[in-house]
């Protein structure tokens, strides 16, 4: 019996125990034939195999983990299809510990990372501070127990409303510290643009959309996506394509271990039931919606079905050509903007799509913040600040923008 117990603990230790990421590459592919992109998306659920940047087009670059024992089989298929590659990442742990350093300030700050409950316990501390501007809101809750938390900021009645959402991929930190970021100049920032910016809108914002996803990605991998409700013998939904909008009609997977899983169903993941269920009792509260994703420099809007372009196309082309531009100005950072489908790849079932196909919302954009794939998911702390400011920079002009074109609409 005693040798059971003792078999059972090394096994939990071995279960608890962080990941790591030595030697595991990302390799930086460009499919020249169609052929050649069908056959890359085989290795979605191959193990020791993990798109970064899935494949979609001819030319589109894909950026493909590969872990050490898989090493040789790379090679080995690369050179039969002749796809051109290169090593983007040399060693992913390498980069893993310098987003993670062992010592950091205590505080709250912009200059490293924050854990889920640093992160909440800052929301809290800013709804003291700004007692008369900013109200705690539990939106949803998670497979394992836990709250959906954002916050509400208005500085007057009757303002209309924009929502933020980040943190909805787990491993994309970059997008929670943004997030934030954000919700801190709209609080205290002296720019005068911002000042208008803010205080002419209410907004709804949630610095994490998956928060067992997340903090999964600081206790045991770093690199973890998806929700962690079991299905079957693994776990989570990608919660972006889990909406019910042309849900898992392209761009997702019935595979439960597929990065890209659907769900089971519609809404089977309870933090996209939750938050569907309180986005519908604001929808008369916000006329946009902007979600926070990393990396690859996209401003992207509806729809991730097609290619075609629906509905007021144009106008949001227009939008966000203005919102890059601006981006652009103070550091240079270049982006593209377009419909889903066409900018990164189809992907159904997203919050986006959800907000322009169900609520009808005429402003409903995604960001792919930072990088273009030098870091990837693992952007240093030095570039939150940096990031913040510019994707600052482009709300600011998209909103102006938006302005000049008769938004908001009445709602």
């Amino acid at each position: 019996m005693w040798k059971i117990i003792v078999l059972c603990t090394i096994l939990g230790l071995a279960i608890a125990e962080k990941a790591r990421f030595n030697n595991y590459k990302v390799f930086r592919l460009i499919p020249t034939t169609k052929s050649q992109v069908e056959i890359l998306h085989e290795f979605e659920v191959s193990d020791g195999f993990s798109f970064w940047e899935a494949p979609s087009f001819v030319g589109k670059n894909v950026d493909l983990m590969v872990a050490p024992h898989k090493l040789p089989e790379f090679y080995e298929i690369m050179g039969q299809l002749g796809i051109p590659y290169q090593v983007h990442i040399e060693d992913i742990q390498t980069l893993i510990d310098e987003t993670t350093p062992l010592t950091r300030s205590k505080s709250f700050d912009f200059t490293s990372y924050h854990t889920l409950d640093e992160i909440y316990k800052n929301l809290d501390d800013l709804t003291a501070q700004y007692a008369n501007k900013v109200q705690t809101i539990v939106g949803g809750k998670t497979y394992e127990g836990r709250e959906i938390k954002g916050v509400k900021v208005s500085f007057k009645k009757n303002n209309p409303g924009i929502f933020i959402e980040g943190g909805i991929h787990a491993r994309e930190w970059i997008t929670p510290a943004t997030t934030m970021y954000i919700l801190h100049q709209l609080l205290a920032s002296n720019d005068s643009d911002v000042r208008a910016l803010a205080e002419s809108h209410d907004w709804y914002i949630f610095p994490s959309f998956n928060p067992d996803g997340y903090v999964y990605t600081h206790t045991t991998n770093r690199l973890w996506r998806k929700t962690r409700k079991p299905y079957g013998i693994c776990y989570g939904s990608d919660p972006n394509r889990n909406w019910d909008y042309r849900w898992n009609t392209g761009g997702a997977s019935s595979n439960p271990c597929s990065e890209t899983h659907a769900g089971s169903a519609p809404f089977s993941d309870i933090e996209t039931k939750s938050m569907s269920e309180y986005l519908k009792s604001i929808d008369d509260k916000f006329y946009a919606y902007i979600s926070l994703h990393s990396y690859s420099q996209l401003l992207m809007f509806p729809y991730g079905h097609t290619t075609d372009h629906l509905e007021n196309y144009d106008e949001l082309y227009a939008i966000g050509s203005k919102s890059i531009e601006a981006l652009k100005q103070r550091y240079g950072t270049e982006y593209v903007t377009g419909n889903i489908a066409e900018t990164i790849y189809v992907a159904t079932g997203s919050t986006v799509d959800y907000i322009k196909g169900v609520h009808k919302k005429s402003l409903s954009y995604t960001y792919e913040l930072r990088d273009q794939g030098r870091y990837g998911f693992l952007l240093p702390p030095k570039q939150i600040i940096p990031t913040g400011e510019e994707t600052l920079d482009s709300l600011v002009a998209m909103f102006k923008e938006a302005k000049k074109r008769g938004h908001p609409k009445r709602i």
